[in-house]
């Protein structure tokens, strides 16, 4: 092949590599990010599925597969882009295991969460009121799912010594849940129970039924309520027409 034949060939090479790269690039910010931090009181990361981690702040947007992690005395509100909202409790890590929202496509709704550790509360989006199957939360103990709804999720693990039931007790080890409206479902290898509006429920291990408890037995599970919370700073928001916080890149 002749020299000029040679580099023909490289620059047609080089111009697929592009197109691709393009095509590539294209894909990822077609699926755009699943939510956007409006709230936080502290110290705020979100980690990577390569160890990456950024510090997180009001407009910083959320991203399919991240750990949310808050840090001591830390409440954090994430919006999700169907409107859903979850306001995370001090010392929470909860993973963003899928997440998939067109308004166009109900078929392809997904959601799905890890609570690891921690405590939150969840107001349910179009997407798990138009799809309640397509909406799951997941715990050790016991995966929770809603017919549209706002409930409280505290996993303690010994350490909820800072909380207290109505009758003032400390709560076992275990997930708490509380439902502020709709119904939610709690569901694990030893059976199903579903909790309606005004319940409280508990679930103290993964080979045990999840039970319904009588109110002075359950918790509300507590968060920062108009920008204040129980040994929280003030949630801070980003104020209107102010910049995008550049998110911190740590190793």
């Amino acid at each position: 092949m002749s020299a000029a034949g040679s580099r023909g060939t490289a620059v047609q090479a080089a111009c697929w590599l592009l197109a691709l790269l393009a095509l590539g690039c294209g894909a990822v910010s077609a699926a755009g990010p699943a939510g956007e931090v409006t709230h936080v009181s502290g110290a705020f990361l979100a980690t990577r599925a390569d160890g990456t981690s950024r510090v997180l702040a009001p407009k910083s947007t959320i991203e399919e597969g991240e750990l949310l992690t808050t840090a001591d005395n830390t409440y954090a509100r994430v919006k999700f882009t169907d409107g859903g909202e979850i306001t995370l409790r001090p010392n929470t890590r909860l993973q963003i295991e899928a997440y998939q929202f067109d308004a166009k496509k109900p078929q392809g709704d997904s959601f799905i969460v890890s609570l690891i550790k921690g405590g939150l509360r969840s107001i349910t989006g179009l997407l798990g009121k138009r799809r309640a199957d397509s909406y799951n939360m997941r715990t050790p103990v016991a995966t929770i799912g809603i017919r549209g709804t706002h409930y409280g999720a505290l996993l303690c693990q010994a350490d909820c010594g800072g909380l207290a039931t109505a009758a003032a007790q400390v709560p076992q080890d275990g997930l708490h849940v509380d439902v502020a409206d709709g119904a939610i479902s709690l569901t694990n290898g030893a059976g199903q129970t579903v909790l309606a509006q005004g319940s409280f429920g508990y679930v103290p291990n993964a080979q045990t039924v999840p039970l319904q408890v009588p109110p002075t037995q359950g918790i509300v599970v507590p968060i920062a309520a108009s920008g204040a919370g129980p040994g929280a700073g003030a949630l801070s928001a980003a104020a209107p027409g102010s910049p995008l916080a550049e998110d911190c890149v740590a190793q």
